[in-house]
């Protein structure tokens, strides 16, 4: 592994810490991985863990009808707006400025975690997590990371199960 595992609470962003806490998730605290470079990016996290791209939980934020949505993706694919659109019953979706992420989330783009925001919103969680025993997801920060079940990963952000994965071409 080319990170320093973090053992104490430095590594974990204060509002994901403070989340943690509420889902009864203490023991997670231990898990967070730091890196001393950015894993903005499923590929830049994926080359650091070491593990598959597809293991990486990708925490995206779209504008439906202007009200954000929070979208659980795995990180070999990518999302299938016009299906989260007819998930939603959206007029129109549109992927959201890095302003509303922060404001929705509190968290800026590329350490965006599934859980632990600002506010309340809508999450649908693609199938496609599933797929692995366990998946990787941002800890707060674009240096953080922790691995989780998919299926706990799911029910802890409150996602709805949906399939809106873009197809393979």
């Amino acid at each position: 592994m080319t990170s320093a595992d973090a053992t104490d609470d430095s590594a974990v962003h204060p509002r994901f810490a403070d989340a943690l806490c509420e889902l009864g998730l203490d023991g997670l605290h231990g898990r967070v991985r730091r890196f001393p470079d950015a894993t903005r990016t499923a590929a830049e996290a994926a080359a650091a863990i070491g593990c598959e791209l597809s293991q990486i939980c990708k925490s995206l934020i779209f504008a439906a009808d202007g009200v954000p949505v929070l979208v659980l993706m795995d990180g070999a694919s990518r999302v299938d707006v016009e299906r989260v659109r007819h998930e939603l019953g959206a007029e129109k979706v549109t992927r959201a400025k890095a302003d509303v992420v922060r404001e929705t989330t509190g968290y800026a783009i590329g350490g965006v975690p599934p859980f632990g925001h600002r506010t309340r919103t809508r999450v649908l969680a693609d199938r496609s997590l599933l797929a692995h025993e366990v998946v990787w997801a941002a800890a707060g920060t674009p240096y953080t990371v922790f691995p989780m079940e998919p299926k706990e990963l799911i029910a802890h952000a409150g996602a709805t199960l949906v399939d809106v994965r873009e197809p393979a071409s």
